[in-house]
């Protein structure tokens, strides 16, 4: 049991790292590529910080463990929203901009919708794991050819900014953070299995409460970090950009490699809390379009209780 709170110790101060220098990176890539912070966080943070919960589900399928591949996104989804985003607004109200409310919430909510009713025969077909994943390629384009007509017609990016940006110092900072968020969670996700497992906890709480928080727990470092440097874009971006990813690409490719049965009680259950918990976002982000410590509370509030429930 020491030996499981040390790596866990270990994992979270990895994360921590990598978490800054993912952040770093990504602000300096967004402004070489002239792209908006939101789209990069929304893209290349969204992507790298769902790592985690793509190599746990893609495992999970090929050791034939659907608990833990389904598990692991709905839980993932709702401490996104309800602990990281809770927690991230409590220390630090944040701004929500213009594309959040019209283009990525919609998306998230679109995401969560289709991967209910994908679960309503209580499995997840390769064709369905198919239209997930061609959306989710469809929306990435639509971002970044969005963001750059914007870019041009604004001409919010100064030239010398750009030209003093080093594309491979970004890079390098990109691969550092990844790489610190992949063994962050690995370690992390280690000792808390470890740890859940000799509690006699079973395969669907774990993967639902100990295995979806440790996944979260890289978009909870790097969205503390991006609010705490100012990138406020980074930070809202990313948990609605990670939900999405959770769906459409981590389970969009864990079904085309391997269709993912579904328990029916996580259909009544589990996915009507990661539906509700998407929804209540929208009004706290269209209030004074920013959210605020007390949305932050509310939020929390309905994770705890969530866990309480589940258990």
């Amino acid at each position: 049991m020491i030996l499981d709170i040390v790596w866990i110790v270990i994992g979270l101060a990895t994360l921590i790292v990598g978490g800054e220098f993912l952040v770093k990176g990504a602000v300096g890539m967004a402004t070489k590529a002239r792209l908006s912070t939101l789209v990069i966080g929304m893209t290349v943070v969204s992507f790298g910080t769902s790592a985690p919960e793509l190599l746990v589900s893609l495992k999970a399928a090929y050791h034939d463990v659907p608990e833990i591949a389904i598990g692991n996104v709905i839980g993932s989804n709702i401490a996104n929203i309800a602990l990281v985003l809770g927690l991230t607004v409590i220390i630090f109200p944040m701004p929500v901009s213009r594309n959040s409310l019209i283009f990525d919430w919609p998306i998230m909510m679109l995401a969560s919708i289709l991967f209910v009713v994908f679960s309503f025969n209580l499995q997840i077909e390769r064709i369905e794991g198919v239209v997930l994943f061609t959306i989710l390629v469809g929306f990435i384009y639509f971002l970044i050819r969005n963001s750059r007509k914007n870019k041009k017609s604004k001409e919010t990016n100064d030239l010398d900014e750009v030209i003093k940006v080093n594309v491979f110092k970004s890079v390098g900072f990109i691969l550092i953070g990844l790489i610190g968020l992949y063994f962050g969670a690995k370690w992390l996700i280690e000792g808390a299995k470890s740890l859940g497992e000799s509690a006699g906890l079973s395969k669907h709480v774990i993967a639902i409460t100990i295995v979806a928080f440790g996944t979260s727990v890289p978009e909870l470092v790097t969205s503390v970090v991006a609010a705490y440097r100012k990138e406020m874009d980074i930070s809202v971006g990313n948990l609605i950009g990670s939900n999405i990813f959770n769906i459409m690409s981590v389970i969009g490719l864990t079904a085309i490699v391997s269709p993912i049965r579904v328990d029916e009680s996580v259909v009544r259950w589990d996915m009507i809390w990661m539906l509700a918990i998407a929804l209540i976002l929208l009004p706290m982000m269209w209030y004074k379009r920013k959210i605020g410590r007390i949305s932050g509370i509310i939020l929390l509030t309905a994770y705890f209780v969530y866990i309480y429930l589940l258990f």
